[in-house]
């Protein structure tokens, strides 16, 4: 039977041959009464960071112990405390050395890596020849003793080695990898294996949602779930996905928001309400977009936008404290400073410092056009002044917006759920916040006038008519819900994944989504 470890790997071209050579081994085993598949359940009794962690702990006590004793005691100690810890392991095999009668093997489990020390005379002549069969990428269960190597390595010294899972197929090379980013995305699982950074940044992931909720939950909130099977889609500016729901002989949608819903919510009296979920959006595919998405929003009863840059910069710090154990971060080649206070700035004073054209001088819609047309900014016909205004601040502003700046007071044509500015009705309570040039959420002081509100709608459907695909149908079981009443609420929606790429310093979306979306393969 050939030996498919690294020599072999390297002397191949064809990864045909691994896999026929892999089946062939696969078959000898099931002959011989020992099929690998036939497994159900091996009991581990610890993983590698809990191995390394206790080990350690014994050892800095063994240490201090025998601090001023003579070398043989603390010889002795130290081979007293290579037979003191019994362990049961599991992962895949990454790397082999075989040396005779002695071999080295590297073996990877969630929490890390760990050499095994596999000798003949320590599992036996017949258990040690049917091992040496076995091939880098297995699956195997290892019971032996903690110890340190000569060179100073944890190990375990292996008393029983178990065929788990065989695999067919061989792992990327190693000096190579899996570095094309195509196959990463589409072949994850394989991605997770060889590289280190990508199962960190995952972990990190898990580990920032399970913050946000701890974080939320002491604050009072409620984590509840909304329907992703909608009627209406609405909420934000974009255009759903479609489908058929055979049952009620119905055409319905998938959720593009969390909002209506949420406040409904708040109409109930839940008042301090949360969701974390995917969101689909029917939209093209970039660094920073991917069409289903992880969202999160907040509302929160008797409070305002204000209330809610407060709690975002509070969360902020808290995640990145938590998670990073630092608030400041790297991200490419800036270091973005989650201590210091946001900056806050309305979206007039940005388009003003950064474009040098100040809003508050332009009288009406026709005067922005104008403006627009001598700055060579591209406008819809339907454009109105805060459109316009909204086109500056995309092209002159969101680059320069590196560290958190809390961008406010939006014009009303593009915030169709929004509270009113009582001094300037032109433009409402509404914030985005910006870091790295990017938005990673949007609030609003909300809209709970039921008059306003349904006028809001109309003007979307009006949009609507004149083919705009993003806008809002009048959602009439919300309508009722604003007449039944709604107090003063804060509301906020954060993009989960971009957060997610601030803190792992990730520069594209799909580095932080499992199962990215994906062009077929012909």
């Amino acid at each position: 039977m050939q030996d498919t470890t690294k020599e072999t790997i390297e002397s191949m071209e064809d990864p045909s041959e691994f896999r026929q050579i892999r089946l062939g081994k696969l078959e000898e085993m099931q002959a011989a009464g020992c099929d690998p598949f036939a497994v159900t359940k091996y009991d581990v009794t610890a993983n590698i960071a809990e191995c390394r962690a206790m080990y350690a702990k014994a050892e800095a006590a063994m240490q201090a112990e025998t601090a001023n004793t003579d070398e043989e005691t603390k010889k002795a100690a130290e081979e007293a405390l290579h037979t003191q810890f019994t362990v049961s392991v599991a992962g895949r095999v990454m790397s082999w050395r075989k040396m005779g009668k002695a071999n080295f093997l590297d073996l990877l489990d969630r929490s890390g890596r760990m050499q095994v020390y596999v000798r003949m005379n320590d599992i036996g002549e017949e258990a040690f020849a049917a091992f040496r069969k076995w091939d880098i990428g297995d699956i195997i269960g290892v019971e032996g003793t903690l110890f340190r190597t000569r060179a100073g390595e944890l190990s375990v010294r292996a008393a029983k080695v178990s065929l788990l899972s065989k695999s067919l197929k061989p792992l990327p090379e190693k000096f190579h990898g899996l570095t094309d980013r195509d196959t990463r995305y589409r072949q994850r699982y394989v991605d997770l294996i060889v590289n280190e950074e990508v199962r960190d940044t995952f972990i990190k992931r898990s580990q920032i949602l399970s913050t946000i909720r701890s974080f939320l939950d002491a604050q009072g909130f409620l984590e509840v779930e909304t329907p992703m099977l909608v009627s209406n889609a609405g909420g934000a500016a974009a255009r759903p996905f479609e489908t058929h729901y055979n049952a009620l002989n119905e055409d319905v949608k998938l959720r593009i928001s969390l909002e209506l819903y949420l406040k409904r919510l708040i109409v109930g009296g839940m008042e301090k309400v949360y969701e974390i979920g995917r969101v689909f959006r029917n939209e093209g595919v970039d660094t920073r977009h991917n069409p289903e998405f992880t969202l999160m929003e907040l509302y929160q009863a008797y409070t305002d936008y204000h209330g809610m840059m407060d709690l975002t910069e509070n969360m902020f710090r808290h995640v990145a404290q938590t998670v990073c154990g630092t608030t400041v971060v790297p991200y490419g080649d800036a270091m973005i400073d989650l201590g210091k206070p946001f900056t806050r700035i309305t979206m007039i004073d940005a388009v003003k410092q950064y474009a040098g054209v100040d809003f508050d001088r332009i009288p009406d819609t026709a005067a922005a056009k104008k403006i627009a047309d001598e700055k060579g900014i591209h406008y819809e016909k339907r454009y109105e002044k805060g459109d316009i205004l909204n086109l500056f601040f995309e092209e002159y502003v969101e680059e320069h917006l590196v560290q958190p700046t809390f961008v406010m007071d939006h014009p009303v044509e593009i915030s169709p759920l929004t509270k009113r500015k009582p001094d300037k009705p032109d433009y409402v309570e509404r914030f985005e916040l910006f870091i790295t040039g990017r938005e990673m959420c949007n609030a609003y002081s909300e809209l709970n006038d039921p008059i306003d509100q349904r006028k809001r709608f109309e003007a979307q459907e009006a949009l609507i008519a004149q083919g705009d695909e993003e806008a809002n149908h009048i959602d009439e079981d919300f309508m009722n819900a604003l007449e039944i009443g709604m107090p003063p609420t804060g509301g906020i929606g954060y993009g989960i994944d971009r957060l997610v790429m601030l803190l792992t310093n990730s520069q594209s979306i799909r580095d932080v989504l499992l199962f990215p979306t994906m062009k077929p393969l012909d």
